[in-house]
């Protein structure tokens, strides 16, 4: 029922322009506008190729409580079945299975603890190609912090086929890898009190971390963590843009190594 990997990735903000300008200083992306999604909607390019979206954040969404957010869309076979399957999970439907004229069908989901997912089927096959996840611009790492990481690997797997791989165990807790069936994906652990609700958290693929993290904040964001050391070699910032979404930047370092962690689990 579904292929469970990560083919999507949509940013909802108040500030379409300015999220243009920020992704494109700190990730390097171009933009294009795109009609082909039936509302104002703007493509990130890396290398000429569409690796994300830009939505503009509705006002009586944000009157309602809705943040500037990146969600992460996985591919599914079939986004009805798989969305029926989200409820009998445990989970729930935040926008129900919707079709796009020539482009895809698709629902945003939630998982039993609240986190935020979405299902995605493109409708021309042209639009289905394999992502290099380390290639630069792309989202190298998928992070899920959850209530608690055990019951959310239980809808996962059971939803999506996941497989764990390895896990590291510390004093903090239990950070779990996992693959979708091609490569390590990502990783989930039971998150800290003072992050207030659970999330997924996407790492872009950066040359040089250290300067990507310097435009973060000259370009009006945060780095809420970081740099860290992870085992791979390489390092890792958690950041906002500056209308407030989350992300991560993933990739190598020129200076000095200030902090080492054995995971990604640094809140």
């Amino acid at each position: 029922m579904a292929d469970g990997r990560f083919i999507w990735y949509e940013l909802v903000t108040p500030d379409v322009e300015g999220a243009k300008t920020f992704y494109g200083d700190v990730v390097g992306w171009n933009s294009i506008e795109s009609s082909a999604f039936g509302t104002p909607y703007t493509l990130f390019t890396s290398e000429k190729t569409p690796v994300s979206g830009l939505l503009k954040l509705p006002d009586d969404a944000r009157q309602h409580g809705v943040r500037p957010s990146w969600t992460g869309y996985v591919g599914v076979d079939d986004v009805d079945a798989t969305a029926d399957r989200v409820r009998q999970l445990g989970g729930a439907i935040y926008v129900p299975p919707t079709e796009i004229a020539n482009v895809s069908r698709f629902s945003v989901v939630a998982d039993p603890q609240s986190a935020t997912v979405a299902l995605l089927k493109w409708l021309k096959s042209e639009r289905v190609r394999d992502a290099d996840i380390g290639a630069l611009g792309r989202v190298g790492w998928h992070e899920l912090l959850a209530t608690d990481w055990q019951k959310a690997w239980v809808f996962y797997s059971a939803l999506f086929g996941w497989q764990k791989v390895l896990a590291d165990t510390d004093v903090m807790g239990t950070y779990q890898l996992f693959s979708d069936g091609a490569e390590i994906a990502g990783g989930m652990f039971t998150k800290p009190v003072t992050v207030p609700a659970p999330f997924w958290l996407y790492y872009f693929n950066i040359s040089d971390v250290d300067e990507a993290a310097n435009r973060v904040t000259e370009r009006g964001g945060q780095v809420i963590n970081g740099p860290i050391e992870v085992p791979d070699g390489c390092w890792i910032f958690q950041c906002t843009d500056p209308q407030g979404a989350i992300f991560g930047l993933v990739g190598k370092r020129r200076h000095k190594r200030v902090i080492i962690a054995s995971s990604g689990r640094t809140w």
